[in-house]
């Protein structure tokens, strides 16, 4: 995926789209719970909007109307080419609205305008590639029986929740929804009460296409709202991104129906340092762990583990590096990293740096926080702190270092935490740092290079341990919300 050209609407236009509003069966209303919260511009700290949630009466409709379309099924009835034909046109819809939605998620999330133009891009690459799917005929496919053909037949499950978080909310959104949409099932998505905007576009695009009303709906709201989704008896399947106490509380209720679930949890994920490294090089990989995406995302870096032959050398380098990223106002072209979420989250991360301080650590912050009074939180490296006390995942642009003797021992710190989402390492011999990567019990490792790009495209998304449940990627999403049948002939 290329980088689209930086566009930045004008400040006007974007906060024209800060009017919050639920989707349901095809109408657009105002939600009318206040939550006592605002959502803020994170740069400056001032009010943005209020928080809102949908009615209890109001997300009870939504699920008898998804409810509804599906036992009708006229969507999942309609031929797979043709399904991939209207989610194109939501695509070709979306394409052109992608620089409005950066603005507007820039705006209220923090990250930055050149990064949030492109992961936008995902949002209408996602219709494209779940055509994709049901183009290459996974709805039905066959396999040799006794007498004749055996069809292998993925059909919706039933109507399917998205619940999505505040830190790339549009992307995450589209991938969940347009795969539910591909595969019959009508979806009701929820975006996080503290970044609901931008996924709001995704209205937008599907009006286009022609869906039915209903088909794809939006509530709003927190964990309440949350849990009436998931908890009713009518939702079949739920695709959950986001915190660990969030998962648990998805999984407990799926569980009580056997509802299908794909939980992306996060991580607390370890890079790996050989003594051979490129010591600049690993020094830029550490500055886009901590940074990308203001150190708020899933792959982020959090244990950084070093050959002690060059931890000095990399510390020093790291620090250098560390001390030229320009943290800055997130919609400024200028800014390689923005202020973090929100208050609250800031307070959680300066509160587990505080943690690593009383038990022996050390901090290294070396980037010049901007005279703004946002959210403002440099990457910072900790030393000094035993590898026992950084097993939890801070979610922040905060990493521990630690120091290993050989490649046993860093393998082992490196499985020592109980997630298992990504990894990276840093070799000049890419012979050695393979054979370490296979060691290491995680989802995905990258060796020399820390991206937000995925090694393939469509290669499946894991997730270990505490980082979740099942797999995402192109046709994993697809396959959560779809039951299979095997039909064929077994005597005449």
């Amino acid at each position: 995926m290329q980088h689209p050209p930086l566009t930045i609407p004008p400040l006007e236009e974007v906060q024209r789209h800060f009017q919050l509003f639920d989707y349901i069966a095809g109408e657009r209303i105002r939600p009318s719970v206040e939550m006592g919260g605002w959502v803020r511009n994170p740069n400056t700290g001032e009010a943005i909007a209020p928080q809102l949630a949908t009615s209890p009466e109001q997300v009870e409709r939504a699920l008898a109307t998804a409810q509804r379309l599906h036992e009708a099924g006229d969507w999942a009835r309609l031929p797979a080419n043709e399904r991939a034909n209207r989610l194109d046109v939501a695509a070709d819809a979306l394409m052109p609205l992608t620089p409005l939605i950066a603005a507007v998620e820039s705006y209220h999330t923090g990250t930055v305008i050149s990064l949030t133009n492109f992961v936008n891009a995902i949002v209408w690459l996602a219709f494209k590639g779940a055509a994709g799917v049901l183009r290459s005929g996974r709805t039905r496919l066959t396999a040799p029986g006794p007498l004749g053909e055996v069809e292998i037949l993925r059909k919706p499950l039933g109507p399917a929740v998205a619940i999505v978080p505040w830190n790339s909310p549009a992307a995450l959104a589209a991938h969940k929804v347009a795969n539910a949409l591909a595969a019959g099932a009508p979806v009701i998505l929820k975006p996080s009460e503290w970044a609901p905007y931008a996924c709001l576009f995704l209205a937008d695009g599907l009006e286009q296409a022609g869906l039915p009303a209903g088909l794809f709906q939006i509530v709003n709201g927190g964990a309440a709202v949350g849990q009436q989704l998931v908890s009713d008896r009518r939702v079949r399947a739920v695709s959950f991104t986001g915190g660990l106490q969030g998962g648990r509380a998805v999984a407990a209720a799926c569980a009580h129906d056997f509802k299908a679930m794909q939980l992306e949890l996060g991580g607390n994920n370890a890079m790996i340092v050989l003594e051979d490294a490129d010591i600049e090089k690993t020094a830029e990989g550490i500055a886009a762990g901590l940074t990308t995406l203001n150190g708020q995302w899933c792959r982020a870096l959090g244990r950084l583990l070093v050959h002690e032959s060059i931890a000095d050398d990399l510390l020093a380098a790291a620090r250098d590096r560390l001390g030229r990223v320009r943290l800055g106002d997130s919609l400024s072209p200028a800014s390689e990293m923005g202020p973090l979420a929100n208050e609250e989250h800031k307070r959680r991360i300066e509160t587990a740096v505080a943690h690593l301080a009383a038990h022996g650590g050390q901090k290294h912050a070396t980037t010049p926080l901007p005279d703004l009074s946002g959210n403002f939180f440099p990457p910072t490296l900790v030393t000094g702190v035993a590898p026992e006390e950084s097993l939890e995942e801070i979610f922040g642009p905060v990493a521990t270092l630690h120091t290993f003797r050989d490649e046993a021992e860093a393998v082992r710190l490196a499985n020592q935490t109980p997630y298992g989402l990504g990894g990276y390492v840093f070799s000049q011999d890419e012979a050695r740092a393979m054979r370490v990567a296979r060691q290491m019990n995680t989802g995905g490792v990258k060796i020399n290079g820390v991206s937000l790009l995925e090694l393939n495209v469509d290669a499946p998304r894991p997730a270990w341990g505490l980082s979740g449940f099942g797999q995402e990627g192109t046709v994993e999403t697809f396959d959560v919300f779809c039951g299979v049948s095997v039909v064929g002939v077994a005597g005449r």
